[in-house]
């Protein structure tokens, strides 16, 4: 017995052609319409810090490690203390290794191999001008509201976690154990912000090794203090006013940035790269409707060609072949 393919060989023939005639074409016109994705960020899709953007500046010089910051940021959210390693020792000591969904602020040590270089650093959430992670979110749980601090509502969040791989400094943090999770970040104590206060890890500094104000007054004073000391800080510069579009917690450092945990980024925000290369490939929409026009085409055309076959089939045989 033949197969379908040997009683009917102009049948596969035609459908073999006509389909890759047809993508082909809508391949095309898809790629015509569709310009290479530019690296350089456009200028309308280029954000800026809020006038009087509330702003932490961090000085390594300063901070000697007294985690006053750490305990006063778990008072202010209350946060339950981390233990850490102290859980062999009866939970003595609030001592959380890293940022988790119980710890918004911490202080770390970093040193080098031979003990010569050394660097206490505070980490927490850069409050970048132009967030990747606001940008990831698909349904706006983090924006970036009053004082152009970054904040999280739990009332639009569907725990996907985009947030947390879009930030280029791992800082969200996801209650694994929660029945009903929290994504967990600094919100620079905006509670206390609202009636005037500054947050509390800057109020509890016993050094000053982490001030609040604006963003424009505290990158004054970050120049003033590198002018004044030529040679003391990495670079002779202030990490944060350009980094990733900038953001509003900025760091003075006598060690590279990358060795207290900050990473080398260009002056162009990753959530204006994303806009800029979206907005060519969508084309204001032009792309979905070829690739849309390209698909109905090849339907139409094997929808088509099967209602030609089955009236042939039925001439032949007198039989009414189901479409």
């Amino acid at each position: 017995m033949k197969s379908d393919q040997e009683a009917n060989p102009k049948k596969a023939t035609v459908n073999r052609r006509g389909m890759f005639r047809i993508l082909g074409a809508g391949a095309a016109a898809t790629v015509a319409a569709v310009p290479a994705a530019k690296a350089s960020v456009a200028p309308d899709q280029v954000r800026v810090a809020p006038q009087n953007a509330a702003a932490m500046l961090y000085d390594t010089t300063l901070c000697i490690g007294c985690k006053a910051c750490v305990s006063a940021c778990n008072e202010t959210n209350n946060l339950p203390a981390d233990p850490g390693f102290s859980k062999h020792i009866n939970n003595i000591y609030n001592a959380p290794p890293s940022l988790n969904s119980s710890t918004k602020n911490i202080i770390k040590l970093y040193k080098n191999a031979d003990n010569t270089e050394w660097s206490f650093v505070k980490q927490q959430c850069m409050h970048c001008v132009d967030p990747s992670c606001v940008q990831a979110c698909p349904l706006s749980s983090l924006t970036k509201g009053a004082h152009g601090i970054v904040a999280w509502n739990g009332n639009q969040c569907i725990g996907c976690r985009c947030c947390q791989l879009a930030c280029p400094f791992n800082i969200p943090k996801f209650e694994w154990t929660a029945v009903n999770p929290k994504i967990v970040k600094c919100e620079m104590c905006k509670h206390r912000l609202d009636v005037g206060l500054q947050p509390a890890c800057t109020e509890a500094c016993p050094r000053g090794a982490v001030v609040y104000g604006t963003r424009e007054q505290l990158l004054a004073e970050a120049r003033k203090r590198v002018a004044a000391n030529p040679g003391k800080y990495f670079d002779n510069r202030v990490y944060g006013e350009k980094e990733g579009g900038g953001t509003q917690v900025l760091y003075l450092s006598h060690v590279p940035f990358t060795k207290i945990g900050l990473p080398e980024l260009d002056s162009e925000a990753n959530a204006a790269k994303v806009r800029t290369n979206t907005e060519h490939i969508y084309q204001g929409g032009i792309t979905p409707l070829v690739i849309y026009g390209a698909l109905l085409g090849v339907t139409r055309h094997f929808f088509k060609e099967h209602v030609k076959e089955a009236e042939e089939e039925k001439a032949k045989t007198g039989l009414k072949e189901q479409l």
